[in-house]
């Protein structure tokens, strides 16, 4: 069965003609007469191994053209041998969904379902960080009126005239503009700058670290109304030893007490903050 299945098919495409130029989008009329012929074929076999066998043959006619689809959409971003792997996916989505009761084309049916495929994969996997399908949209529509705009104003669209262009808000236009930066992602370990020296800092060396001052702040607001509730010579001992940097015998010559009045006034005053801080906090 299977030889006769081999020679069945050989007598179909030979029957429809030579293969045309299909790869290059021109001629597909000898293309589609073979197309005809092999669903045809298919038509006549039951579920099985011979059916599959005239499947992987039609499949493989039309791989030029997948090929040829996927070549439009090169330079993007995503690797080529990837996007004809799309590209061919689609092409057996089509295979298999292709209903020729209803008179059309295989092209006519199949160009769109690829196409499809491949912008499918631009906007579901191409992202290196992924942002809401909306604003992929948003971002494909502002590139194409930004050029008609441009060429009406006689001058770059700013982004009220974007908005106003396609009726939604500034803030909508700016968040498209931004989401273009998340189509790829640079590595931590890339070099910083145009210098591409494996010896130069990377991108994860320019970055800071947490500032001390900034975790402060917190206990400093939150200090402040305990400070005020202090008597006033505990506040003004506090201030001359922590912001003005004496010493308590320096205090104690000051306020004219002695020194160890003003470790035990001190003491108090820090022992009261500490545990009204730390009411607050737990």
């Amino acid at each position: 069965m299977t030889i006769s299945v081999d020679h069945a098919i050989d007598r179909a495409l030979a029957a429809a003609g030579p293969a045309g130029q299909q790869e290059h989008s021109g001629n597909t009329r000898a293309t589609d007469a073979q197309a005809k012929a092999l669903l045809s074929l298919m038509a006549d076999l039951p579920a099985g191994p011979d059916r599959d066998r005239v499947r992987a043959r039609f499949i493989e006619l039309y791989i030029p053209l997948a090929e040829y689809l996927a070549r439009r959409f090169r330079n993007r971003g995503e690797h080529f041998d990837d996007l004809v792997q799309v590209a061919n996916l689609g092409l057996i989505k089509s295979v298999d969904g292709y209903d020729p009761a209803r008179g059309a084309a295989f092209t006519s049916y199949a160009i769109p379902m690829i196409v499809g495929e491949l912008k499918r994969h631009f906007r579901d996997k191409g992202w290196d960080v992924r942002v809401p399908r909306r604003l992929q949209e948003l971002r494909l529509e502002i590139s194409k009126v930004s050029g008609d705009l441009a060429q009406d104003l006689g001058r770059s669209p700013t982004v009220a005239d974007l908005a106003a262009r396609l009726n939604v808000s500034e803030e909508e236009i700016i968040e498209g503009l931004d989401c273009g930066q998340a189509y790829r992602a640079l590595s931590l370990d890339a070099p910083a700058g145009d210098n591409a020296d494996s010896s130069a800092a990377g991108l994860g060396d320019l970055l800071g670290g947490e500032d001390p001052d900034m975790q402060n702040v917190e206990n400093r607001e939150a200090l402040r109304p305990l400070l005020a509730k202090l008597p006033e010579r505990e506040q003004k001992i506090i201030a001359m030893r922590f912001h003005g940097n004496l010493t308590q015998s320096q205090i104690a010559a000051e306020l004219g007490i002695s020194q160890m009045h003003v470790s035990r006034l001190l003491a108090g005053a820090l022992r009261t903050l500490r545990t009204e801080l730390s009411a607050i906090t737990d």
